[in-house]
């Protein structure tokens, strides 16, 4: 009898489909089925959803300095399970997760006797795949040199991809830092702006067959972020790792394994409309939690006076002006940014942090995450790339009370700036903080990996906005195209709901908003996070009618559950998200044409609810409508704006 390949989890054993050198795996429901298979000794698998080919013969294998395990093999054994898992994440779209999928285990050798282990994960709608090397003697590592791993779409298949950035490139060489635009529909295999490949996550069209979202989760210090390389004008991307000119060229851009050792999983999503795609939790079903919580951690609304402010705002009296805000709104945290070293000082810190108290409301503090791989002069530096100073910033930090840390400006994604992500959020628990990430990388199973992780930007954010106008002119399409993509593998920091029709510090001068405050409230559900630190300043709250200031103050960030309702990236998107008994229902339009869209919310229970819009004229109004069991609802989504219903 053969040993269970996994714990905690019910498996059985039986001989899979196995004709000739073909291996065949199904989901639950039998819906998606994956071909393996060895050809000439070379490993490929191909993906069927619905009696459709969704991927063509897909390369797979790894190149390692022990040898090459891509070619030349033969199957020596296998073993097939069933994973049937309940688990709990309040950071991400639905809080209670129920996952099912058959998982297998396929363990190949190469001509020199060195095995390769191929897992494989099928749950409905969704294939995961990763790599182990078990260790039979010596050497006890590995030199991942090439992973050969690859999607081949069909040819009619279109993209939805933003480029990986060149190294050292930017402001103050700052990126890579997943802050590039997208492009809708693109023909298969165009080449990306930078001729470097493309960013997770990816997704594509595949004609009327339907939709795959590919990605990768399970990337902690033990391996390095991947990337899609260039396609083919046959449709095949393959797994790429990071650019040797990344974190100024310090470090190994080949990922290396201490033996026995897994690579991350690599996952694909599909179905034959988006719903799967917006709504899958793959990213977090294939991950566990790598350490305990210090303590329970809370999550919430913050203010943020830096992003319509900027730095002028860095001193003491206007950082209690936001926190008067907070106060005022009913959030718990306010966030200060950059430069409060030296335009606030630490013994001015410890005041802030105390009068925040008096008023029910947490301070988290910006942090340079340092180190040569950037030329980004923001303070306080020197405190979070070393253990010893990191360590000791945050003892102070716990000692005076603060809450949480932002830290900016990551180098890249080699294996040593994943064990600098991991570090920080492992010594931040150590002392009580919650943690964001800007400047950074895609989070891949982070919310759960890590107790105490809040989300990262990787996203073209809301400071941009302030920056050119260019941001503005096209906010409402990057906002339709978020919940496809970024948003829906990790929690995404985006600073969203900019009431300040000009974004500057008087509402008078700047960059011109020209999307509709209810659409701006709408991005406090759209974009999901579960620590928000929202753009709304002071004179908002004088500026509006009351209901729109009371619909921020007690919008949630935590929700229990996440439905598609209809839309398409770029275009247009309406998302409902529950937080406990109420529903928020929020459509968005990036088109030039209003739309007047009839939809069906079974979610909501006969009664009244509260509809937000927009009037002719793009003012924000507020009126009651009647649910009725069976009964669509109207919501106009006029050019650039929004509608939000929320009820029970």
């Amino acid at each position: 009898m053969k040993k269970k390949f996994m714990t905690g989890v019910l498996f059985f054993l039986f001989l899979c489909g196995v004709k000739g050198q073909q291996m065949n795996m199904v989901s639950p429901d039998n819906r998606l089925s994956v071909l393996m298979g060895l050809d000439e000794g070379q490993l490929y698998y191909t993906v069927v959803f619905d009696g459709q080919e969704m991927l063509e013969k897909s390369p797979l294998g790894l190149q390692t300095h022990l040898g090459d395990l891509s070619r030349e093999l033969k199957l020596v054994d296998q073993e097939t399970g069933r994973i049937d898992e309940r688990y709990e994440e309040r950071k991400i779209k639905r809080r209670w997760v129920h996952y099912q999928a058959n998982a297998y285990r396929f363990v190949f050798t190469n001509k020199d006797s060195v095995l390769l282990e191929i897992y494989f994960r099928v749950s409905n709608n969704n294939v995961a795949f990763r790599y182990g090397l078990p260790q039979t003697g010596e050497p006890a590592n590995a030199i991942i040199e090439k992973e050969l791993s690859g999607f081949d779409f069909p040819q009619f298949t279109t993209t939805f991809l933003t480029p990986q950035a060149t190294p050292m490139i930017g402001w103050k060489k700052t990126k890579p830092s997943y802050e590039e635009e997208y492009v809708p529909d693109e023909p298969i295999g165009t080449p990306s702006k930078y001729g470097l490949g493309y960013t997770f996550p990816a997704l594509f069209r595949i004609g009327d067959r339907g939709w795959a979202l590919v990605s990768e989760t399970g990337v902690g210090s033990l391996y390095c972020g991947s990337k899609l390389s260039e396609g083919t004008a046959n449709g095949l991307y393959q797994i790429s790792f990071p650019e040797e000119g990344e974190n100024n060229g310090r470090g190994s851009a080949e990922p290396s394994l201490a033996l026995p050792g897994y690579t991350p999983w690599r996952t694909i999503t599909v179905g034959k409309d988006l719903k799967p795609i917006v709504e899958t939790t793959i990213a977090f079903d294939l991950v566990k939690p790598l350490y305990q919580p210090s303590q329970d951690y809370q999550f919430g609304r913050s203010t943020w006076s830096w992003l319509e402010w900027q730095d002028g705002s860095i001193n003491f009296e206007d950082q209690k002006t936001f926190i008067d805000l907070s106060a005022d709104m009913g959030y718990e945290f306010a966030l200060v940014d950059n430069w409060w070293d030296t335009k606030i000082g630490r013994h001015k810190i410890e005041e802030l942090v105390a009068y925040g108290k008096t008023k029910g409301v947490g301070i988290c503090l910006w942090y340079n995450s340092n180190g040569f791989w950037n030329d980004a002069p923001q303070g306080p530096k020197n405190r979070m790339n070393t253990s010893v100073a990191r360590k000791k910033e945050m003892a102070w930090m716990q000692r005076i009370g603060v809450k949480g840390i932002k830290v900016d400006f990551f180098g890249g994604d080699k294996q040593e700036t994943m064990r600098l992500y991991e570090d920080i959020l492992s010594d931040a628990n150590d002392h009580g903080l919650v943690v964001i990430f800007h400047g950074c990388t895609l989070p891949r199973g982070w919310e759960r990996m890590y107790p105490n992780f809040v989300g990262s930007e990787a996203v073209l954010a809301s400071e941009n906005l302030i920056f050119t106008q260019h941001a503005n002119d096209t906010e409402a399409y990057n906002a339709t195209l978020h919940p496809f993509i970024r948003n829906t593998v990790g929690s995404m920091d985006f600073g969203p709901v900019l009431l300040n029709k000009r974004h500057n510090r008087e509402n008078n001068g700047g960059t011109i908003r020209k999307t509709s405050e209810i659409f701006q409230l709408a991005t406090a559900v759209l974009f999901q996070t579960p620590v928000q630190n929202f753009g709304i300043t002071p004179n908002n709250l004088e500026e509006y009618p009351e209901f729109v200031v009371d619909f921020m103050k007690n919008v949630p960030t935590i929700w229990d559950e996440t439905v598609f309702i209809d839309g398409y990236p770029g275009k247009y998107v309406i998302l409902a998200r529950r937080n406990g008994d109420t529903w928020y229902i929020v459509g968005v339009n990036a088109e030039k044409e209003t739309k007047d869209m009839l939809v069906t919310l079974p979610m909501l229970a006969e009664g009244e609810a509260t509809r937000y819009s927009d009037d002719t004229q793009g003012n924000p109004q507020r009126d009651n409508l009647t649910v009725v069991k069976g009964e669509k609802i109207k919501l106009t989504l006029r050019p650039n704006g929004a509608a939000i219903v929320v009820g029970k």
